[in-house]
């Protein structure tokens, strides 16, 4: 891990927990247990045994007449089981961390220099402003030919207009954030409509995607104020700002964004890419990239979150009269509408 990393890492802020690339379970740990210094550095985390006990298993008492019913178990909560990868070429996922959102801290070397959790030639793919059809699709597609998993920050205006979409990339595996309700500058904002658009975000992306999110945030054009950044750090939501911006939003051409990605991401040697599956140019450049970022040694690491995000209820409740405005169906227009004949002159 670089120097500047080590230096920064609090205990307990970053857990990294490494398990094979292809769907198997990482090993138990205490949640009172925190790594030492040493191990973040190697990526291990030490079992520590339970200290011997001689207490004896105590028989629970007959319920009485009066006793009030046990309370129900809560219902199990919904998270995606990734499919298993079946190319054996594949890039894939060489590590899994996991992020301790506490706090809210800052991840992007552009804005944020304490959390360098990134070895030498590792990387992690973001994407940002979707889900968006035949582009986000794209994306998905090229991501699981390699079997890789990357982390997207939907806008939640977008979120509810193409839940179908997002639904999709949940049950890709991938982790998900938000990238507020529908990307305005938060620093032309007050504080209040900052919020607003922050916690609105949160609750249409995890409305549409129909499970918990990640405690993950980016800033639309990475422009952030104390007070915003306050604010997130007291709703312990992670910032994530980047390594490597492709701007790809700046090129029409999907070899220009080939070329910015791996000309960046060489002379940098790791970083967190930021990219977005709205831009078509980017989700036709994908599995070229992919193959080039193989070819080159690069390492994929994915992100994922200890806790998930709490959502404020006055928001999940507007969140779903945006929804229930909607029909069910969710096919695409090639489905629900077809050319049948010539018209007539």
């Amino acid at each position: 891990m670089a120097a500047a990393g080590a230096a920064g890492i609090s205990l307990g802020v970053i857990a990294v927990v490494i398990w094979t690339s292809f769907g198997s379970k990482p090993p138990a740990a205490s949640a009172a247990a925190k790594p030492a210094d040493n191990e973040l550095a190697t990526g291990t985390v030490s079992a520590r045994p339970l200290p011997p006990t001689t207490a004896q298993p105590r028989t629970a008492p007959a319920p009485t007449a009066s006793a009030p019913p046990p309370a129900a178990a809560p219902p199990p909560r919904k998270t995606a089981s990734a499919p298993p990868c079946r190319n054996p070429d594949a890039l894939g996922v060489s590590r899994v961390v996991e992020i301790d959102t506490h706090g809210g801290p800052g991840f992007g070397f552009e804005q944020y220099k304490a959390y360098d959790f990134l070895e030498p030639g590792e990387i992690v793919l973001t994407f940002d402003d979707g889900p968006w059809p035949t582009n986000t699709p794209a994306v998905l597609a090229a991501l699981s030919a390699q079997c890789v998993k990357a982390t997207f920050f939907p806008i939640g205006e977008h979120a509810t207009w193409h839940p179908e979409i997002l639904k999709q990339v949940v049950a890709g595996g991938h982790t998900v954030g938000s990238h507020t309700w529908s990307h305005a500058d938060l620093a032309k904002k007050s504080l209040p409509d900052a919020k607003d658009e922050i916690e609105k975000g949160f609750s249409a992306v995890a409305a549409s995607a129909g499970q918990h999110l990640a405690p993950f945030f980016r800033f639309p054009a990475l422009r952030q104020t104390p007070d915003t950044v306050a604010y997130l750090g007291e709703r312990n939501i992670g910032i994530f700002s980047a390594d490597i911006d492709s701007f790809d939003f700046m090129t029409k051409k999907p070899e220009k964004v080939i070329e910015s990605v791996m000309t960046k991401i060489k002379k940098r040697g790791k970083g967190i890419i930021l990219m977005h599956d709205f831009q078509r140019p980017t989700s036709i450049a994908m599995p070229e990239l992919l193959a080039q970022l193989k070819a080159a040694g690069f390492k994929v690491v994915q992100m994922k979150a200890k806790d998930t995000v709490t959502t404020l209820p006055q928001y999940d409740a507007a969140m779903v009269k945006v929804l229930a405005g909607q029909t069910a169906d969710a096919r695409p227009v090639s489905n629900v509408v077809r050319t049948i004949g010539a018209g007539e002159n």
